[in-house]
């Protein structure tokens, strides 16, 4: 099992930005695919990035294509969601997810979130206006 937790998160400006962070523990010797998704107030949870284990395949929504940054750094078994020109609509719970992978399976990535196994608790960000 991998345990995820999210970080980061709070209140911020229109126009800031935001890094959230999502540490992974216990099995974290698994190869795992990693995504960031958000669930807005009486809205569907929308993909919002995806990185393969290698970190060489990188998938973002079309809603926060150019202005995100997702990452991962394989030692501290940590994975990133940096968030620029935050609007007010971004106002969301921002989860991370992973799914193990095998071996040959290091440059795979889901966007849809049936795909993965292990989610976070989630971290809410307020863009205020």
């Amino acid at each position: 099992q991998i345990q995820l937790v999210e970080s980061g998160g709070g209140l911020v400006q229109a126009g800031d930005s935001l890094r959230l962070s999502c540490a992974a523990s216990g099995r974290t010797s698994t190869r795992y695919a990693a995504g960031w998704f958000r669930q807005a107030p009486g809205k569907e949870r929308e993909f919002l990035a995806g990185i393969s284990w290698s970190g060489t395949r990188i998938d973002y929504a079309n809603s926060v294509k150019g202005r995100s940054t997702i990452s991962r750094d394989s030692g501290k078994n940590t994975v990133y969601l940096q968030m620029n020109s935050l609007e007010p609509e971004d106002t969301a719970v921002y989860s991370c997810a992973a799914k193990g992978v095998p071996p040959y399976g290091t440059t795979w990535y889901g966007t849809s979130a049936g795909w993965y196994d292990h989610w976070g608790q989630g971290a809410h960000v307020t863009v205020s206006s």
